[in-house]
């Protein structure tokens, strides 16, 4: 499906997964439920990203690196599954909108939430931080790879990042309660 929902037929679904049709329809009784699984499977996968980066390190500034590094390496993987999720030709199926937000939005608040921990900022003061690096990681992945990488990834990972902990290691560290 990575030239999109309209344009992928269920034969050449069944041929590239190398199954027969009938057999792809035993699993999904439709494309769309196909598409909404497939959907799943790979927001899943960026909100575990994400997760998996927050915790790599207590270190902040390793963990901005780490966070916006996962971005990039979800984009920038091979397997279009970004395309499933920022670029869906579906995204009028309320379904798929619930699901594309939810992914945006629990990225946003895995990130909020060490925010909020580390800072002691209130819940919506962390919360529209979160979201404000979780676009800028996401939209400065997709522009990275929609330009045809022409900076090297690693330092695509490096640039980014560092921009990122500029702005948010101006919110210091919460004493920890006594």
């Amino acid at each position: 499906m990575a030239q999109g929902y309209h344009a992928a037929a269920m034969d050449d679904i069944a041929e590239r997964a190398g199954v027969s049709k009938p057999v792809l329809y035993q699993h999904f009784p439709s494309k769309r439920e196909l598409y909404l699984a497939l959907l799943q499977l790979h927001t899943d996968e960026l909100l575990e990203a994400v997760r998996a980066a927050l915790a790599s390190t207590p270190d902040n500034k390793q963990r901005v690196a780490a966070t916006m590094a996962a971005y990039f390496s979800f984009i920038d993987s091979g397997s279009d599954a970004f395309r499933l999720i920022f670029e869906s030709d579906l995204r009028n199926d309320p379904e798929v909108t619930e699901l594309v937000n939810a992914v945006s939005q629990g990225c946003a608040e895995a990130i909020a939430e060490v925010i909020r921990d580390d800072t002691g900022l209130p819940e919506a003061e962390a919360e529209l931080l979160g979201f404000a690096l979780a676009g800028m990681a996401n939209v400065v992945a997709r522009y990275w790879l929609a330009t045809g990488r022409k900076v090297p990834r690693d330092v695509a990972d490096a640039l980014v990042g560092q921009l990122a902990w500029r702005g948010i290691r101006g919110f210091p560290k919460a004493e920890p309660p006594r």
